[in-house]
């Protein structure tokens, strides 16, 4: 399948089909919650609709041409391409055009902005268009799951090489600037794209031993107190030693659309971890093998974590589920343009699994004194069948 033009001049860069399909299935969803018109300005959203980021934005009215208000970079071309300076000059194309409701993405706009346009539209009812523009987002089509299948080949490559990467003496953060050398010359783009505004990362974590028990102030699986309180997430300097874990939760933007993995490692023989760390560690993996059943079209995702406590409870690993000190609230999550998309596997989510969901499990565990244990791997649901997207081997991987 073609994916994007390679003319770069074009501003449009997906395929002609892609993009018209796309843009229905967004027209659909506005027709749903009244909107008559959608103003898009952020990167992510942007992205989706163009298969590029610029400054600028994407006007989408129910019916009619779509508008690319353009501000930056210069001389790009296509249908609807409109250069502005300003966001009041927006008015002055659309004319008497002007929509009695708009959407924005309220939930990501700046103040400031928003007041702005909601002058330009003065006549238009205002209403959020980000869950809107995420529940579209979170049903890849075959352009997006192309993109992510390469991604995830690449990310498993990437993770094969770690064992060779570790050399005797090294902390984690040497351990992780390695890992994050191999996977940017094996094309990782190093973006790390967050929905909101209270989630800061660095291409991933590297946590050895009791640094996963460190609490972050974010609503990650695992913590870490990171190496400046400027960004208090992730590895810390430990030395990595026999008898503790080291758990990889790496960078996998390897095109735009992104895969999630974890995989775990150690020094020495896995026999020489305690058994409660490998008990653990298979729960985690049996965990996955029961939900990957449940990830099924119609399924409740709060359905995927109440399965997923009460197998560890059966095993009597629940103090340590998803965090020891400072407990996770999620075990899995949508992911592609962002690596938090829908849908949420939570106590309390309201999502339903559907066909074209990308999700991430990472069913963990923290296990005070060795550290943290458990797989994360990234599933695709197809209508009767579910694709795993980074098959790489589940068990504890001694480095070499």
């Amino acid at each position: 399948m073609k994916i994007k033009s390679q003319d770069y001049n074009k501003l449009v860069l997906l395929d002609n089909a892609v993009s018209q399909e796309r843009v229905e299935r967004l027209r659909a969803a506005m027709q749903d919650a009244g909107m008559a018109a959608l103003l898009v300005t952020d990167n992510a959203n942007k992205y989706f609709l163009t298969g590029r980021v610029f400054t600028g934005q994407v006007y989408v009215p129910l019916s009619g041409e779509v508008i690319y208000f353009i501000r930056r970079p210069l001389k790009l071309e296509g249908d609807g391409v409109v250069y502005v300076h300003k966001p009041e000059q927006i008015a002055e194309t659309l004319g008497l055009n002007m929509p009695q409701s708009l959407g924005l993405e309220l939930d990501i706009t700046a103040y400031s902005t928003v007041e702005r346009l909601k002058k330009v539209f003065s006549g238009a009812e205002i209403k959020n268009a980000s869950p809107l523009l995420r529940q579209v987002r979170a049903v890849k089509d075959d352009a997006a799951l192309e993109l992510l299948r390469m991604s995830g080949k690449k990310q498993v490559y990437v993770y094969s090489r770690i064992p060779r990467l570790y050399k005797e003496g090294m902390s984690d953060i040497e351990l992780q600037i390695e890992i994050e050398r191999a996977s940017r010359l094996e094309g990782c783009l190093g973006q790390f794209r967050i929905s909101g505004d209270s989630m800061e990362l660095y291409m991933g974590n590297v946590l050895a031993g009791d640094n996963s028990d460190n609490p972050s102030p974010y609503d990650f699986a695992m913590g870490g107190a990171g190496m400046d309180p400027s960004l208090p997430v992730g590895a810390d300097g430990t030395l990595i030693k026999n008898g503790m874990t080291v758990m990889v939760d790496m960078n996998g933007d390897y095109t735009g659309y992104m895969t999630d993995m974890t995989r775990i490692y150690c020094v020495g023989p896995v026999e020489n971890l305690p058994g409660q760390v490998r008990k653990a560690h298979e729960c985690s993996i049996r965990i996955h093998r029961e939900l990957v059943k449940m990830l099924v079209p119609g399924t409740e995702a709060k359905a995927l974590w109440q399965r997923a406590e009460e197998i560890a409870r059966e095993e009597g690993l629940h103090e340590y589920f998803m965090g020891h000190r400072q407990k996770a609230g999620f075990l899995g999550h949508g992911v592609g343009i962002e690596i938090n998309e829908l849908p949420v596997i939570a106590p309390r989510s309201r999502d339903i699994i559907a066909a074209g969901n990308t999700v991430a499990l990472e069913p963990k565990f923290v296990i005070p004194g060795a550290g943290a244990v458990g797989i994360e791997s990234t599933y695709f649901v197809h209508p009767d069948h579910v694709e795993n997207l980074t098959p790489a081997p589940e068990a504890i991987i001694p480095f070499d």
